[in-house]
């Protein structure tokens, strides 16, 4: 009889037990749906009215990417981008705070909330329209090869064989794969060797560690002409398509989108981005 009564009460608290397992594990389940929806209210948040409040917003660069956004002798972050959003926002009362990033992780910290805005010659392509929302196109480039002179290549076909660098995860990166009959086909195993800088790609290529780059056109031209002996260096313009820079958003901040395009189109009429291009390609 005491042995029947120890068998009641062990399955009634065993039962009490697993209706208290059940309960906790209904209630964090409706705890986690909330918590996911919060974030996802979150991150569909226009963040327009907090940058205008705060008066300043964060824009993510790769701070080595001549002439678009890089740091000078004394350590300032400078260059053709840095002077446009930099007077963009000026015009709006807002302060930009340069923030640099790992240039392969720029959607991401985008949109986990790390930077407001990426912009530093950030090209339009498809895959990257999958994560952000572009501005209005505010200029142009396109990708070409940058060699040694004395390695006499003039042509992308010259690349037979030879090793191949650019900056992983750039649009030079993407338009290698994407189209490759213009130069994938003629290098070494049809492989790129990719680097988080174009500087230190540069360095290898002096080193004669690769035999080209291909690189966005401005930080080539830039580069070249800075360089102690420019004649050393051959730059070859190919078939790839000329790239569009934009400005890269979150998907929900479009009413920033919309006062920096607003901005640009301004700009664009009283020559004020005319000027700040002749300040930076002239040369």
């Amino acid at each position: 009889m005491v042995s029947m009564k120890r068998k009641i009460i062990v399955n009634t608290l065993v039962g009490l037990a697993f209706l208290a397992i059940v309960i906790w594990a209904i209630l964090s389940l409706g705890v986690g749906n909330k918590q996911n929806k919060d974030m996802q209210a979150t991150a569909q948040k226009d963040d327009w009215q907090r940058i205008k409040q705060e008066k300043q917003i964060t824009i993510g660069l790769d701070d080595t990417f001549v002439p678009m956004g890089f740091r000078n002798k004394e350590g300032n972050i400078v260059g053709f981008d840095v002077d446009l959003a930099n007077a963009v926002f000026k015009s709006m009362d807002i302060k930009v705070k340069w923030q640099p990033i790992d240039w392969s992780m720029k959607e991401t910290e985008l949109n986990t909330g790390n930077i407001d805005a990426i912009w530093n010659g950030y090209t339009k392509t498809t895959a990257r329209a999958k994560q952000v929302a572009f501005s209005d196109t505010y200029h142009r480039a396109t990708q070409i090869l940058v060699t040694l002179k004395k390695n006499n290549i003039n042509h992308f076909s010259d690349m037979k064989g030879k090793v191949l660098g650019d900056q992983t995860a750039s649009s030079g990166d993407e338009g290698f794969n994407k189209y490759p009959d213009v130069l994938k086909q003629y290098v070494k195993d049809q492989k790129v060797v990719g680097y988080d800088t174009f500087d230190k790609a540069f360095n290898d290529l002096n080193a004669g560690r690769i035999d080209g780059l291909l690189i966005d056109e401005d930080y080539a031209r830039y580069y070249v002409a800075h360089q102690p002996n420019p004649k050393d260096y051959t730059v070859t313009v190919g078939a790839f398509p000329v790239d569009m820079t934009a400005v890269g958003f979150r998907k929900s901040d479009n009413k920033l989108r919309e006062a920096v395009n607003k901005a640009l189109t301004q700009f664009k009429k009283d020559g004020r981005l005319q000027q700040i291009e002749n300040k930076w390609f002239a040369n």
